[in-house]
């Protein structure tokens, strides 16, 4: 059926409701609008939907949602698990109460039990809640830090991490199956409430949630000793962070939190955000103001789901204060835990530091300092997560920290997704570390780029919409693939590795190998001078992404370099 015909089907089918019917007759004479909305289906992919809201198969909408839902069931059921029911939690987020209710009652309509949040919940207390009530699967109803018309849909498995290979493709494939709407099962709320296939749960979750998150703490005295004088100013971004986030500073011993008003409550639109995302520093405007009026230490802010972690510090000596990217303070919060459980012996055996392909080469340095193990996974958390699996099915490793370069991290086994909560609260513990050794936070900076190196990452990304720009990403990642370059300006490509391939070739010897890692649409170019560069297409975006890193000698040389390899890439593709 083409797009035209799918438009006049959603039309005048009696499945769809007026309101929906309504929105698309408003676009009739929109020719443009009406082949986005539906020359193809909103992909369920390895991390779920995400995509405009709207009416349409190229859309987040309520029809869109049941379809994920019952093709999710159908393999939930092929694998015997409908007994275990699934846990749902939602963000802040236009239609999301909605959405997590429309994939409830289908699940409830299965014969699946549905364990729904009262009210919006972190994405990382989903990963938590899902293990703790012994669910077979979880959904979040999130676009995470996307601009304010989109929503999406995030697929968990019993071990709390998003689905991974081979079970991702599998759901993909059940999902897809289900063609027909008309096929798939909902039922009313009352009656699913009735039948015990409906569950509210909350504050039970939330106690024990926390309970996880202070296991994590190392020295709660360093806290007593300097919470009077530490100041921190935090910002939820409008999102789910607020109440977790003030509890838990709160528990822990934190006098002096201040949380920027305008972005503390629950606001779709996110009126006071040109984009809510803590990489983004237009998006600390107003919490770096409050910070200046309170003399603030540190300056934290959270995205909608609370996955991600933004921070600012005080730099004493210029009165100005300095963002750090996710690497950084990733980098900040694993040497900390690596240094004081190594001088406080509570180090497990055997630990290990997990980590992405794109992510900091710092980790590594730091890593063999503290003789713990690092391994490297593909982009995506979910990577990580497993790893932690594994370590429990094998006893090979304990997982003593994880990160990734897009500000998420994980601190604890309690959840098995980046979880900015636990980053916050450790990442305060490190503060006040360094507030009763007389240091600012970017004080322990300069000091981890002074034993280490200083190591510095930045992300070039070019936008292609639409059908034309999903070709053109492809031809471009091609390219790349069949005549990679031998050389990004004076930087010379010591080796090329392809993970849809698996292979990897040596540039300087000829020698081939493997990647050792699952297939994905990655190319890394491995270079000289410490120096690298990744290329994928994102997966949540319409865009192609291009990860590099360096190693300096000053912040000023790093920067150069950088610059530098940036310029050279861009003369490359």
């Amino acid at each position: 059926m083409g797009y035209k015909e799918q438009y006049e089907f959603w039309l005048e089918d009696s499945y769809f409701d007026e309101n929906t019917k309504k929105e698309l007759q408003a676009i009739q004479n929109d020719e443009k609008e009406i082949e986005d909305r539906f020359y193809k289906e909103l992909a369920f992919g390895t991390g779920g939907l995400r995509g405009v809201i709207g009416a349409g198969t190229n859309r987040m909408n309520i029809y869109t949602v049941r379809k994920a839902t019952q093709g999710l069931a159908n393999y939930i059921k092929k694998q015997g698990g409908e007994a275990k029911g699934v846990a749902i939690a939602y963000d802040s987020r236009r239609m999301s109460p909605e959405f997590a209710d429309e994939a409830a009652l289908c699940l409830a309509a299965n014969g699946i039990k549905a364990y729904v949040f009262d009210s919006l919940r972190p994405t990382p207390e989903l990963s938590f809640a899902l293990r703790t009530l012994g669910c077979i699967s979880g959904i979040v109803i999130t676009a995470s830090h996307n601009p304010p018309e989109y929503n999406g849909y995030k697929c968990y498995w019993e071990d709390g991490a998003q689905v991974a290979a081979p079970r991702d493709q599998e759901i993909i494939s059940e999902v897809n199956q289900v063609t027909d709407y008309h096929t798939v099962k909902t039922m009313d709320k009352a009656k699913a409430m009735e039948d015990g296939l409906y569950q509210v749960i909350g504050r039970e979750i939330d106690d024990k949630y926390m309970a996880e998150l202070k296991k994590q703490i190392i020295h709660p005295e360093i806290i007593a000793e300097v919470a009077d004088e530490i100041k921190i100013v935090y910002s939820p971004f409008n999102g789910t962070g607020n109440l977790p986030v003030r509890r838990i500073l709160d528990e822990i011993g934190f006098k002096n939190v201040f949380v920027v008003p305008e972005q503390e409550m629950p606001d779709p639109d996110f009126t006071t955000l040109d984009y809510p995302n803590p990489e983004d520093p237009k998006a600390f405007t107003l919490a770096l103001a409050l910070a200046k009026e309170k003399n603030a230490d540190i300056v934290l802010a959270t995205d909608p789901d609370a996955d991600r972690l933004g921070i600012y510090a005080l730099d004493t000596k210029s009165g100005e204060y300095i963002g750090f990217t996710g690497n950084m303070s990733g980098m900040l919060i694993a040497e900390y835990i690596l240094r004081e459980r190594a001088a406080t012996g509570t180090m497990p055996e055997n630990p290990a530091l997990v980590t992405t392909i794109v992510t900091t080469n710092m980790a590594k340095a730091i890593t063999e300092d503290y003789h713990v193990k690092c391994i490297e996974v593909l982009t995506g958390f979910k990577y990580i997560g497993e790893q932690i699996k594994l370590f429990e099915q094998s006893g090979s490793n304990h997982y003593v920290f994880g990160l990734e370069e897009s500000y998420g991290c994980l601190a604890g086994t309690h959840a098995r997704d980046k979880d900015a909560i636990v980053a916050v609260m450790c990442l305060c513990e490190m503060a006040a570390w360094c507030k009763k050794n007389g240091k600012t936070v970017w004080d322990q900076m300069i000091t981890l780029y002074e034993k280490y190196g200083y190591f510095k990452e930045s992300q070039y990304s070019i936008t292609m919409k639409g059908i034309d720009g999903a070709k053109e990403i492809e031809e471009l990642m091609n390219k790349l693939r069949s005549n990679p370059p031998k050389n990004f300006g004076d930087l010379k490509v010591k080796e090329f590795r392809d993970y849809t391939s698996g292979k990897t070739l040596n540039l300087e010897t000829g020698a081939e190998g493997e990647t050792g890692l699952p297939e994905s649409n990655v190319l890394y170019f491995d270079l000289t001078n410490d120096s690298w560069c990744c290329a994928r297409p994102s997966g949540t975006e319409p865009k192609i992404k291009f990860y590099m890193g360096v190693k300096g000698t000053s912040l000023e040389d790093a920067e150069a370099k950088l610059a530098q390899l940036t310029e050279d890439l861009k003369a490359q593709i």
